[in-house]
C-alpha cells in the first residue's frame, strides 16, 4: 500500500537517512542533502504544510521538503514564491514513479496553500514531465542576467508570471555550510565516498546556461 503523508517527528532520522542513501555520491563524492534536510526543519523559510513523505507498506521511502524563496522584478517589487530540494527516493525504489507523485502531491497542496510559483535547480530530464519549464520562457533568471540551464519554473496558476523579468533568490538555508555539512555526515555511519560518471553530468548542467 503506497501513501502520502506529512512528515512527523519521528520520520526525521529516517528522512534524513533515506535522503543520504538516495544522494549519496550522485552530484559529488558523498553528498551534502541530509544535512539539510536536518538544519532546514528550523529554519524560519521552511514550510512544514509541504512536508510530505512517501510510504509504501509501512516504510518510508521518500520526503519531499520546501522552503520559501522569492523572485525580484527590475523594479524592486518582490513575489514570494517556493523551492523545492531535496525530494529523496531510495535508490531501490527510484524510476518507479513515486518523486513524480511527491511532486504532484505537493504542488496541488502549494496551490491550496495560495502559492503560485515554484521554482528549482535540476536536471530538467527528471522535471519536464510534471510541468516544469525552462527559466528563460518565464524570464527568470539569477543574479547577472543568466538562465540557468538547470533552473525550472512551474507555475501552479496561468500566467501567475506575467512576462516582466525577475531575479530568483532562494532562502539563505540553502548555503549551506560544507565544513559543517562534512561533519555531520562524519558523525553517521560510514558509507563509501566515490567518483560516479553522474557527478560530471551533474557538472556540465550545473555550469551550463541558456542564450
Amino acid at each position: 500500500m503506497f501513501k502520502i503523508r506529512n512528515e512527523i517527528e519521528t520520520d526525521y532520522k529516517i528522512v534524513e537517512d533515506v535522503t543520504r542513501k538516495a544522494f549519496y555520491n550522485v552530484y559529488s563524492p558523498g553528498c551534502m542533502e541530509h544535512y539539510l534536510v536536518h538544519v532546514m526543519r528550523g529554519h524560519e523559510d521552511f514550510v512544514p504544510e509541504l512536508d510530505f513523505v512517501a510510504e509504501l507498506d509501512g516504510q518510508v521511502i521518500g520526503n519531499i521538503m520546501y522552503t520559501k524563496a522569492k523572485l525580484t522584478d527590475e523594479n524592486g517589487t518582490e513575489k514570494e514564491i517556493l523551492t523545492f530540494g531535496p525530494v529523496s527516493i531510495l535508490p531501490e525504489y527510484q524510476r518507479n514513479g513515486y518523486g513524480k507523485m511527491l511532486i504532484e502531491h505537493s504542488a496541488q497542496k502549494a496551490l491550496e496553500l495560495g502559492y503560485d510559483v515554484i521554482v528549482i535547480f535540476g536536471s530538467p530530464a527528471n522535471y519536464v514531465s510534471c510541468g516544469f519549464e525552462c527559466c528563460k520562457k518565464h524570464n527568470v533568471c539569477v543574479e547577472g542576467g543568466k538562465y540557468p540551464a538547470a533552473m525550472l519554473v512551474k507555475e501552479l496558476k496561468a500566467e501567475a508570471l506575467d512576462g516582466r523579468k525577475w531575479y530568483y533568490s532562494d532562502s539563505p538555508v540553502m548555503n549551506v555550510d560544507e565544513k559543517e555539512a562534512a561533519a555531520y555526515d562524519d558523525s553517521l555511519e560510514k558509507m563509501e565516498k566515490k567518483w560516479m560518471p553522474s557527478q560530471e553530468a551533474f557538472y556540465i548542467m550545473s555550469h551550463s546556461f541558456v542564450e
